[in-house]
Parts: structure tokens; sequence; C-alpha cells
């Protein structure tokens, strides 16, 4: 199942404070299919120095492809700086370097339905057929699934869809239900992201922080993984990537290569449990 969900190590899983050939190599080793890259992580490899032919060469050097490309934000409001426009256009330039089809956007200001729903159909008119994936996130101007879908329903735009979260999922105190994704057609998910959360969550005030410095690995939490993953499988989702994002200080402590391996390993368990076609192809044959 490779080739149509590829596991994908999420960007900020590994941080920002490791070379790109770390990066790649760290993913490979672990038994990752592909990694994320958002536009600052792209830059800080332009910035050692690489071409777009060094990134590519790197990739094909450990037979490793970008799979996820992030973040497109602050895209609702009227008057947009120029760092994000060139932020934009830049997520643009990786989708078509890298042959990825969908972009994660997140929104952190708060706007009506219908206001949000015309800046995303904006988005997507710019990105000339690429996938907008909407990240619904609890402390967010998109706190829910709910909202989310009626942002992208009300757009109206084919390539606007969503993207779902594990710890943004149970953060905003959804159920692990395919009742929760009512109404939502399997191909509007373009993606899934997984981890794990604490017990309890960090006060809603400083909510972000916890998404931002102190996720778990999946399977490792009371967020129930794996029923998040029966939930995507049985709607009938077939996610362009599986990205492990787990976003956490205490684990990339342990230097890139470790927190790779580790976070492999907790997915892998729980994949193996609920959905083990998501796994690359090496591991369904030492399954059988």
């Amino acid at each position: 199942m490779s080739q149509q969900m590829p596991l994908t190590i999420s960007s900020w899983s590994l941080g920002d404070r490791c070379t790109f050939a770390q990066r790649v190599s760290a993913a490979k080793n672990a038994g990752f299919e592909g990694i994320g890259l958002r536009a600052e992580t792209y830059v800080d490899a332009r910035n050692e120095g690489l071409s777009d032919r060094d990134i590519l060469q790197i990739l094909d050097t450990y037979q490793l492809k970008v799979t996820e490309v992030e973040y497109i934000v602050q895209w609702a409001e009227e008057h947009r700086s120029y760092e994000q426009k060139y932020k934009e256009q830049l997520c643009f330039h990786m989708c078509e370097l890298f042959h990825v089809q969908h972009i994660n956007c997140g929104l952190m200001e708060d706007y009506s339905v219908a206001h949000t729903a015309e800046k995303l159909r904006e988005l997507c008119r710019r990105a000339d057929g690429l996938d907008i994936g909407v990240e619904p996130m609890p402390y967010s101007g998109i706190p829910n699934v709910e909202k989310g879908w009626a942002v992208v329903r009300e757009s109206g735009m084919e390539n606007a869809k969503l993207i779902l979260d594990t710890w943004h999922w149970v953060r905003a105190n959804q159920p692990n239900t395919v009742e929760a994704l009512k109404g939502i057609p399997p191909e509007k998910i373009v993606s899934i992201q997984i981890n794990d959360v604490h017990d309890h969550p960090y006060p809603a005030s400083v909510l972000r922080d916890e998404s931002m410095h102190d996720r778990l690995a999946p399977g490792t939490g009371c967020g129930d993984t794996a029923g998040f993953l029966r939930m995507i499988r049985d709607k009938g989702i077939n996610p362009r990537s599986v990205g492990v994002e787990v976003i956490s200080d205490p684990i990339l402590a342990r230097g890139v290569h470790e927190t790779a391996a580790y976070l492999y390993e907790t997915t892998k368990a729980v994949l193996r449990q609920v959905w083990p076609e998501v796994l690359p192809e090496q591991e369904e044959t030492n399954e059988l």
C-alpha cells in the first residue's frame, strides 16, 4: 500500500536543527517512506547551500520522497503580508519540485464561515489544481471538523479538502466514530496526521503550547490513535499520506535518528492492530 498511502514523518517531528541529509537519512533508516517539509525547512536546506538539484539527488540517494508540503497561513486576511504571499508561492514551487499534490493549510484567525469560504475559494484558484487541505485545530479559527467541513463545502471548490490530525481531533473533544464524519465524502479528506495526547490537556489559554512542544507518539497516550485510524479506515478514506506528526521537545532531545526510529516503531505497533495495509511493503511481507 506504500504507493497509495506513504507512511511519512512530518516536518515538525524532526524539528529544524538538522541538516537536510540528516533528516532524510533518519527517516529512511527508521523505515519511513516519505518526509514532510515545511516551507521553512525547505528554505533551511537551500540555506545550507543546496540547490533544488542537490535536494533531489539526496532524496534519490536514499530512495525517499517528499510526500507532504506545508504550511499556508493567514489566507483569510484581506491584506496579506508579502512574507505570507511568498510563502504560499514557495509551497506551490515545492509541490511542483517534489510532485506533491496537496498542501497543508491552517488558519489562526477567526472569521465567519462565509468569509472563510470565500477566501478559501480564492486560495484554491491560486493553487491551480493542487489540493488545499484545511486542518482544523482547536485553538484556531477553524477549531473542529464541523466548521472545517462547512468552510470547505461552502467554498464550492473541488480542490478544497480537509486534513485530520489525531492531536487536534482529540483536543477538540470529537469522538473516534464514523458518525462524527457524517456528511463528509471520504475523498474530501486528503490526508491524515497521527500522534497521541496526555491524559490532561494544557489550559485553554496555552493549549497551542502543548501542540507545539508536548505531543506523544502514536499509541502511547490516551488519545486512542488506533480508534482514530479505525474511524478513518471505516469511513472509506484513502489518505494521500499518513503523516506521523509528533511535536515533542522531550522526544526530539534524543536526536533525529533516535526520534525517527522511536516514532516508526510506535506507529507500526498501532497500524498492525487496525490498518496493516498502510505499513510499508516490507513490513506487510514480514507480517505474512
